[in-house]
């Protein structure tokens, strides 16, 4: 029996000897190698290997932002809370009182507030900001440059749209800056280096210790009575963040109260400077509005996608496609096709999938509602862009 068994082994290998022996040519001695190592797999597996880590590579590559962004919470903490300050007000409550009830005095008379901004082609969203704010500021500051974040040659919007502002002119300081178009830098470098010509145009408004000093986007609106409430009351924190209700593309498409990076300066010469990051605890509930790409044509979208400092997201050439963004615009859904940037897997999760529409109205800058034939692209139902 052992003798048999002995036997059969011998003869197999001497098959695999004939097969992947040292005779015949280089080619065809690593091609008879090839076969006999092959003929120990298991030809499902190694079907599953050939065409399973390929697939897997490929899915990484187009969904390997959506992965990272999910796990987020595994290695990033949320930020420290903010001491949130309750906010009251009602048009027939004196402001003596509203500063009553704030825990703050009322003043004798109000701050001069300045209004600074660094401008790229929003000039719907502007005229919307302005006017909401004109009856509270004292100056406008505007700086805008040739070049976006990203380093591209762009038009000088504002210049161009001056005579729609007209309103604004006899408080307003305008400047403008040269881009420095560095290319392959990070847009992130550009954009700090726009915000300290602003720190500098706002020294020319002529800003004085203790005059307030907004520091937000264009599309960070602060409501015109928060900022009356901080010009008319002693006793407010020297740095205060805005908690803005939180719209992307129209004010149909509510998402959150998360917008926290505006902010209100009690300004102090030779320390206050021009930021966009946190500051301060302090954050002032539902203060004004943030929307997002909110824009009426179509080609301003692709435009700012590619301009500002997040350009990284814009991973492939059709995420621009004029088609594709109005379906993204009417879905309420995301530009980038990517997750959330939550904290934590509970809020990731509840916020999946595109933004529920809202239907409300109530409580939006008053002067979208006052010229709402030509604002009627940001109210709810009407998602369709033209193409420009």
């Amino acid at each position: 029996m052992l003798e048999g068994a002995y036997y059969n082994s011998k003869k197999t290998d001497d098959i695999c000897d004939d097969v992947c022996g040292p005779q015949g040519s280089r080619a065809g001695l690593s091609m008879s190698r090839l076969r006999c190592i092959l003929r120990g797999f298991d030809h499902k597996a190694l079907l599953l290997l050939l065409v399973g880590v390929p697939l897997f590579i490929f899915a990484l590559y187009l969904h390997g932002q959506k992965i990272t962004y999910f796990l987020r919470p595994l290695w990033e903490s949320p930020p420290k809370p903010f001491n949130i300050i309750p906010h009251y007000y009602h048009e027939n409550v004196s402001m003596e009182n509203q500063c009553k009830l704030h825990g703050w005095r009322i003043r004798e008379t109000p701050r001069r507030v300045f209004d600074a901004v660094l401008f790229s082609n929003e000039v719907d969203i502007l005229d919307i900001r302005w006017n909401e704010l004109h009856p509270y500021v004292s100056e406008f500051v505007l700086l805008e440059s040739n070049s976006t974040f990203t380093g591209q040659v762009k038009p000088l919007s504002f210049a161009r749209n001056r005579d729609k502002f007209k309103f604004a002119e006899a408080r307003l300081t305008y400047g403008v800056v040269g881009g420095r178009f560095v290319k392959g830098e990070n847009p992130f470098v550009e954009e700090s280096y726009q915000r300290v010509a602003l720190d500098q145009l706002i020294r020319i408004a002529g800003i004085d210790e203790d005059d307030l000093l907004i520091m937000s986007d264009v599309d960070e609106i602060p409501s015109g009575h928060t900022i009356d409430l901080l010009r008319w009351c002693e006793e407010i924190p020297d740095k205060i963040h805005l908690e803005l209700r939180n719209y992307l593309y129209s004010f149909q498409f509510y998402l959150d109260n998360k917008s926290w990076r505006a902010s209100v300066h009690r300004y102090k010469p030779g320390k206050t400077r021009y930021a966009h990051f946190r500051q301060t605890d302090d954050l002032l509930a539902d203060s004004g509005w943030h929307c997002s790409f909110c824009f009426r044509h179509i080609h301003e979208f692709a435009f700012k996608m590619k301009a500002y400092s997040h350009v990284d997201r814009v991973r492939f050439s059709y995420y621009l496609k004029p088609s594709r963004i109005q379906n993204v615009i009417c879905r309420g859904a995301d530009l980038f096709d990517m997750l959330p940037e939550e904290y934590t897997f509970q809020e990731i999760i509840a916020k999946l999938g595109p933004i529920p529409s809202s239907y409300s109205a109530i409580h939006l800058p008053g002067h979208i509602l006052q010229n709402v034939d030509r604002y009627r692209y940001l109210l709810p139902g009407n998602c369709l862009r033209e193409s420009g």
